[in-house]
């Protein structure tokens, strides 16, 4: 039996170890680990490959979405509108600000928030809407922006799982005011540790973002505000150069994985597969079905050797995070369905497609 995980990271390491030793040789001969050539280098790399004018490398995904946050002023008593559907990052990252997650359902389509119900949570304290690109599939950045422009509200891009993907022709991460990306390792473009990065073209919010980045300050001791810290390390900073360049030829792998999954497995009876429209170019951080017997199917594919994972369990709304705002059961029906449907299958760059026919071949089995 072929066994099949549903992510091998060894690989990563495997294809590009000379490179990725010499990064590291490189950052510790300097004997310069923070704040130094390689995160410039970096930034000004990454910056460029998402088309936009600044890139500011922090600590971890979650960081970049507070400190977007942060740098445009919102705080207790101001509400940001979020996907109910998505990692609890998202919704953490304005907790933290003081600002209150205003959820708004999904697209049953493609997942991610669904501008027709925006409007509707929108009230007079609304300072932001945070459109995430869920699984690697960019949301509709235009109606969002639409609604967003009647408002004079801000739009900040969760695009933690889409690098490199492109809406109408644009990249991920040049849509919004700004965007907060994550280099966690398992994500299309992975550090070897934590990393996370905001882009955008205003130059007034990036200068904001890189003073709240290092303790509040420009000069060292002089500190401007109360800041944090939070700042990509040498070291993932000239890993994520390496990776970089292999980030549009991996991601078109992922591609051709998706293809064949999409083309074979609308054949399997209450299988509901990803939709994607026409206006989007999806990176496919993750592959997502949907099944009403998840449990059986995910069991069927762990005896046949393959790996699965569910993205995720408990919607934010009913964690323990969250108990304190009076959220039940119910309170956001389509995504507690997609909670208890959804079942993510393998997909990887470095996939064989005997691997891909294997998962096929799996699932057409199991009902």
């Amino acid at each position: 039996m072929i066994k099949i995980p549903f992510l091998n990271i060894d690989a990563y390491y495997l294809e590009l170890k000379e490179e990725l030793d010499a990064a590291y040789r490189r950052v510790m001969e300097s004997s310069w680990y923070i704040l130094g050539r390689e995160l410039e280098a970096f930034e000004a790399e990454f910056a460029d490959y998402c088309e936009t004018k600044y890139c500011i490398g922090v600590g971890n995904g979650l960081d970049a979405l507070h400190l977007i946050l942060r740098a445009l002023d919102i705080s207790s008593g101001d509400e940001v509108i979020v996907p109910a559907n998505t990692y609890i990052a998202s919704w953490l990252a304005i907790s933290y600000t003081g600002a209150t997650p205003i959820p708004v359902e999904p697209d049953q389509k493609t997942y991610n928030i669904n501008p027709l119900l925006i409007e509707a949570a929108i009230t007079e304290r609304t300072k932001a809407i945070m459109a995430v690109h869920l699984y690697g599939q960019p949301a509709d950045m235009d109606a969002i922006y639409g609604i967003a422009a009647r408002y004079n509200l801000k739009v900040i891009e969760d695009a933690a799982q889409s690098h490199g993907a492109r809406y109408k022709g644009r990249r991920v991460g040049s849509l919004g005011d700004a965007a907060g990306f994550s280099f966690y390792p398992t994500k299309n473009l992975g550090a070897i540790g934590d990393g996370g990065a905001v882009t955008t073209n205003n130059a007034d919010l990036a200068e904001k973002v890189r003073l709240l980045r290092n303790y509040g300050s420009r000069i060292k001791y002089e500190n401007e505000t109360q800041g944090f810290n939070s700042r990509l390390d040498e070291l993932q900073a000239a890993f994520l150069r390496v990776k970089l360049g292999k980030l549009d030829e991996w991601n078109a792998r992922r591609v051709k994985v998706a293809e064949q999954y999409l083309k074979t497995l609308v054949q399997c009876p209450n299988l509901t597969l990803p939709i994607v429209p026409d206006w989007t170019e999806p990176v496919w951080h993750l592959f997502v079905v949907r099944h009403p017997q998840r449990v059986i199917l995910e069991q069927h594919l762990s005896l046949s050797g393959i790996g699965t994972l569910v993205h995720y369990p408990i919607p934010p709304h009913l964690s323990g995070a969250y108990s304190g705002n009076n959220w039940q059961v119910g309170s956001f029906p389509i995504t507690e369905q997609l909670s208890k449907e959804v079942l993510s299958i393998p997909m990887s760059f470095h996939m064989t497609d005997e691997q891909v026919q294997t998962v096929i071949k799996s699932l057409m089995e199991v009902f």
